[in-house]
């Protein structure tokens, strides 16, 4: 499941939903990616898939970001975006977007976090492996190595 996501900051430093309309327009514009990516999930999830896999523009985490100009975090992801991923449950987390970041990150309930931009991963792709969930009531769902 996917969206580009959009910026807005991460908690304790970013926007809120006040003041000129362009910025009350600019926090509505993350909620509505973020929410589109929840319920996608959601689907996912109610289909029964192997792995579900959220797949962002913008980083879901400020772990990712380091490395990046703290001034810039703002405009380089949003914490919306890891609670869709958070609520809805996905398996592994990827996004690009921040080009001077790191690879690894985690949300708060635990989703693997990779950013993938190429300046990041130094080569054009690189390959995740996601254990598959096992069918409910078999045990438990697998992590990203």
């Amino acid at each position: 499941a996917g969206t580009t996501g959009f910026g807005g900051g991460f908690v304790g430093r970013c926007a809120g939903e006040f003041g000129e309309p362009l910025m009350k327009e600019f926090v509505r514009y993350s909620r509505r990616c973020a929410d589109g990516l929840r319920m996608s999930l959601e689907q996912l999830g109610e289909q029964g898939c192997d792995a579900r896999i959220a797949l962002t523009h913008y980083s879901p985490v400020p772990d990712t970001l380091a490395g990046e100009p703290l001034e810039i975090y703002p405009f380089l992801g949003s914490y919306l975006l890891a609670e869709a991923i958070d609520t809805a449950g996905a398996d592994l987390a990827v996004h690009g977007h921040a080009h001077a970041g790191t690879e690894n990150g985690m949300t708060n309930g635990g989703v693997r976090v990779r950013n993938v931009a190429q300046p990041v991963i130094g080569r054009a792709f690189h390959v995740y492996h996601v254990h598959a969930r096992q069918p409910v009531g078999a045990g438990t769902v697998g992590e990203p190595t």
